[in-house]
């Protein structure tokens, strides 16, 4: 795979880790790397012996969200429209195949996530950050809904009255930040990320195999009732028109001066 790693754990039968793995461009989301997230998803859910997994990233972050230059490259007014509402609707796509597999799912975050990322952290069961990392939800400032299903997800997580004021103001929080509102389960010293992740899938895997799944696919189940697709259904349409409006704005020429 070009952008991930997909690891099976010898010393842990059981645990996998998927690492984004873009580290020179801190991870951001490509199409590249939904697609592979999306192939990886698919074979998980006919893999029985995989009970729990990692997400986590290469290098210095765990993503710096959507790469700019896919953005940039939908922003094209005489692209085929239906292309473009198919490529908008990506990181639904992605993000509901994280949410929907049956192992359960462990973000261990490094150095930031921003935007996406935090979508793709929103679909995780359980999650945990080093002590350094910071988080943030720019779309607005880059003039584009936050979409991918994620508004009710982070509602979900945070509670309306958080979600609206990271979402609008699109200030950055600290790990501590997250972990008093409840989005994070734990926070590690920067060098005991990879150790305490590990010891929580330990301790998911000492359990007995068929009582977690069923308990993964009821609170799975419950989810899906907080967050439903409906309300998020024109998320592409969304975020396809922005993309269209910020292009049409960056070919008008300005006003004349006179």
């Amino acid at each position: 795979m070009d952008t991930l790693k997909f690891e099976t754990d010898a010393e842990l039968p059981g645990l996998a880790t998927i690492t984004l793995n873009r580290p020179d461009k801190l991870n951001a989301i490509n199409s590249r790397m939904h697609a592979e997230l999306q192939e990886v998803c698919a074979q998980l859910r006919n893999d029985s012996r995989t009970r729990v997994v990692i997400f986590t990233g290469a290098g210095r972050a765990f993503s710096a969200g959507a790469d700019l230059k896919d953005i940039a490259s939908l922003k094209t007014a005489d692209s085929n429209p239906l292309e473009l509402r198919r490529l908008a609707g990506t990181g639904n796509q992605t993000s509901a195949a994280i949410e929907a597999l049956d192992q359960v799912t462990i973000g261990a975050v490094n150095g930031l996530a921003i935007g996406g990322a935090i979508v793709f952290l929103s679909a995780m069961d359980l999650r945990l950050a080093a002590e350094s990392v910071w988080f943030s939800i720019p779309e607005i400032d880059l003039d584009i809904p936050l979409t991918w299903n994620a508004l009710p997800r982070l509602m979900r997580e945070l509670g309306p009255a958080r979600t609206k004021e990271l979402v609008m103001t699109g200030e950055r929080f600290s790990v501590h930040d997250a972990l008093r509102w409840g989005f994070l389960n734990q926070v590690t010293a920067d060098d005991a990320l990879e150790k305490a992740a590990r010891a929580l899938a330990a301790k998911l895997l000492s359990k007995d195999p068929l009582s977690l799944a069923l308990t993964k696919s009821t609170t799975r189940a419950l989810a899906n009732l907080m967050v439903p697709d409906e309300p998020t259904h024109s998320d592409r349409e969304y975020l396809m028109f922005a993309r269209l409006l910020a292009a049409r704005k960056d070919s008008t020429p300005p006003a004349s001066s006179q």
